[in-house]
């Protein structure tokens, strides 16, 4: 709902940011594009911007990709375009508990992303066509904000996981004034290195 409101106080036709989650498919990505369509950003940056903010998809998909090698190509390409940070979140804690039956775990993944993609649809079409409506007291800005939170928390298991969401939550405020929310960019490989860091110091000190 957000990103719709967003879209069209941007100045992005109704159709068109409907038919961009539809395309598209990407929260963080979408809203950016928002952001910088309103900015009077350049066509060339504008895309350049969201593709390198969708580089941690090959990372998510590479995590998975030992989960779902045996399926056919079409399973990958439906699990690979319902592929989304919060479907990432929820499969892979789902794929990482021993009692998961290893048949049917792309079902719990494709479940997962098809429920997530039909919410992301309908409150798009909400926010297009009745966000104007919504009070502005309401500050539903944060609501993503809290999204994020709600799913790296649970993740926080180890030192890995634990010293990469801080690394990557300091860069972005260390890097906040660069232009073209680059901070976010910056915050994703720096949050990526500290964690590979880690694990492979765990993984030495263990050999």
């Amino acid at each position: 709902m957000i990103y719709g409101v967003s879209a069209l106080g941007a100045g992005i036709p109704a159709v068109i940011a409907q038919a961009m989650s539809f395309i598209v498919f990407a929260g963080s990505a979408q809203f950016i594009i928002a952001q910088l369509v309103a900015a009077g950003t350049p066509a060339l940056v504008v895309v350049v911007t969201a593709v390198v903010v969708n580089i941690r998809h090959m990372l998510y998909s590479a995590s998975l990709a030992g989960q779902v090698h045996k399926l056919g190509w079409r399973w990958k390409i439906v699990l690979a375009y319902l592929l989304t940070d919060e479907a990432y979140a929820v499969t892979i804690q789902r794929y990482q508990r021993p009692e998961a039956e290893p048949d049917y775990k792309h079902w719990y993944f494709f479940g997962a992303g098809l429920t997530l993609w039909t919410g992301w649809q309908l409150s798009t079409a909400v926010g297009v066509f009745l966000g104007a409506q919504i009070p502005a007291s309401w500050s539903l800005d944060f609501a993503s904000t809290l999204t994020f939170i709600a799913l790296v928390v649970p993740a926080l298991k180890d030192r890995a996981n634990t010293a990469a969401a801080v690394a990557a939550g300091m860069a972005a405020l260390v890097f906040v004034a660069l232009p073209l929310k680059l901070s976010i960019v910056a915050a994703v490989f720096i949050g990526i290195a500290v964690g590979l860091l880690m694990e492979t110091r765990r993984k030495k000190y263990e050999a």
